[in-house]
């Protein structure tokens, strides 16, 4: 179903497959040279340049202090090494779950609800060393003051977290332009994010709050299609619904909005879409 709900949402996205063919697979090659050229810089570090750059010597507690601080720059780099591949591989996956999503709209007779999800980039999850990433919380909800992050995530650095309250501040108090520049921004600085999928809910928000219901609907989309177990997704599939309907999708909208119920049962979202339906006249 969830596949069905992404094919009559495809047309929102890239209208007349006819007309796009040539852009599309320009876009392909494009996304297939980009994922060359991160996998052979990650290549080239993993091989060893032959020029070791540790000496230790002087007195035994020189020694010590020495090795200790060269094992604390060690860590430090073999983790943000770790957290590259693992943004890497990361956004290869999600750049190839694109791929074959748009080469099975090109295709007669191809069911994208039987696509499945995406492998890893290699074919598995990368072993770095690193934290497994973390469940995506909730997003903070409109009208609060932005203060009270979600809990049980990963551990956030200082920076992300001030940044995402600024966002989620000025969609709170109506300054919809700056909360779209805001969430726009944060999710080109950290991405792979804990707060991925709620700072792409917010940037859909505050776009449709601007008027801007089509480039809104694409985040919603993303979110849903992207992030589907996190829990931003029943509020982004909901406001897809209703994006849908006022772009004059309404049966779409109404098929969307039915999805709510069936996938997320027990969250707020589905009253949301219910009441949705009923203003849109749905059977």
């Amino acid at each position: 179903m969830r596949g069905r709900v992404l094919l009559l949402c495809a047309a929102l996205v890239a209208g007349p497959v006819a007309a796009q063919d040539a852009a599309t697979l320009a876009d392909m090659r494009q996304d297939l040279s980009i994922l060359s050229g991160e996998l052979q810089r990650l290549q080239q570090e993993l091989n060893t340049t032959g020029q070791g750059g540790v000496t230790v010597s002087g007195s035994t507690l020189d020694r010590v202090n020495a090795i200790e601080a060269e094992l604390q720059r060690l860590t430090s780099r073999a983790e943000e090494l770790g957290h590259r591949i693992d943004t890497v591989v990361t956004d290869g996956t999600n750049r190839i779950g694109d791929l074959e999503f748009r080469i099975c709209e090109l295709e007669e007779g191809c069911d994208i609800g039987s696509l499945g999800q995406t492998p890893p980039l290699g074919g598995e999850a990368p072993d770095t060393g690193g934290a497994a990433p973390a469940p995506a919380p909730a997003p903070v909800e409109e009208g609060s003051s932005g203060s009270d992050l979600p809990s049980g995530g990963a551990q956030l650095a200082v920076a992300e977290e001030t940044d995402f309250r600024a966002a989620q501040e000025a969609l709170n108090t109506s300054a919809y332009q700056e909360a779209v520049q805001k969430f726009g921004s944060f999710r080109e600085t950290y991405p792979g994010s804990p707060l991925e999928p709620a700072a792409l809910l917010g940037e859909g928000k505050a776009l449709d709050a601007t008027g801007d219901t089509r480039e809104a609907a694409r985040r919603f989309l993303d979110t849903y299609a992207t992030y589907p177990e996190s829990s931003s997704a029943p509020e982004a599939l909901w406001r897809l619904g209703a994006a849908l309907g006022e772009l004059g999708s309404v049966s779409e909208a109404c098929v969307t909005l039915a999805e709510v119920s069936a996938r997320y049962p027990d969250t707020p979202a589905v009253s949301e879409a219910a009441a949705e339906r009923d203003r849109l006249g749905c059977e």
